[in-house]
């Protein structure tokens, strides 16, 4: 019974269902976070890529399930494959920007220092905690830059407390990049 099931034809078209919802579910993770972002070209072009996609795959499916139940599997798994992908590519990419508030309890003036010496924006607020004063730091910084700060704060002071928040829009954006970063086309030229 489990032969036929999955006979030849039935498993290719299963691994091209599978395939088919991977891409489509993981364009549609980064269309999602594009779309909260605000990048509205981008989430144009992947919503348009994300809906084809899905017409063809579900119309297959709907069409030859009564015939081949075992579709249902691989369509479910490639939803649930491509919402794992689709994360871990919007993180590889890393869309938009996000706040991030650093609360040191020894080394927030120097944290800052380092922090500006690498090139990136920070404010300092001093503030009484739990157990006394604090130094808080606040910055707003692109998403892929976000792993360099922390590594720095975790240089500096491995215990402090940090929380970081999503960020709509931002105003003034030359503040959230290190001024000797290129950008555009020419930090594509300069990785080569």
């Amino acid at each position: 019974m489990f032969e036929s099931l999955l006979d030849t034809g039935t498993l290719l078209m299963g691994i091209l269902v599978f395939f088919a919802r991977v891409v489509d579910v993981s364009v549609g993770t980064i269309r999602t976070i594009s779309t909260v972002n605000g990048r509205m070209k981008t989430a144009f072009i992947l919503g348009c890529i994300e809906v084809s996609v899905w017409i063809l795959i579900v119309s297959k499916v709907i069409t030859e399930i009564s015939n081949k139940p075992v579709l249902v599997v691989f369509y479910a798994l490639g939803f649930s494959t491509g919402n794992v992908l689709g994360i871990l590519v919007e993180r590889r990419i890393g869309f938009g920007y996000i706040g991030l508030r650093i609360i040191c309890l020894k080394k927030g003036i120097q944290m800052a220092k380092e922090i500006r010496d690498a090139g990136y924006a920070v404010t300092a607020f001093e503030g009484e905690g739990k157990s006394g004063r604090v130094i808080e730091l606040y910055m707003v910084c692109k998403r892929k830059n976000l792993k360099p700060i922390l590594d720095i704060s975790r240089s500096i002071e491995p215990d402090a407390f940090f929380i970081t928040e999503n960020v709509g829009s931002v105003r003034n954006s030359a503040a959230t990049m290190p001024p000797h970063q290129p950008t555009g086309w020419r930090s594509i030229v300069k990785k080569r």
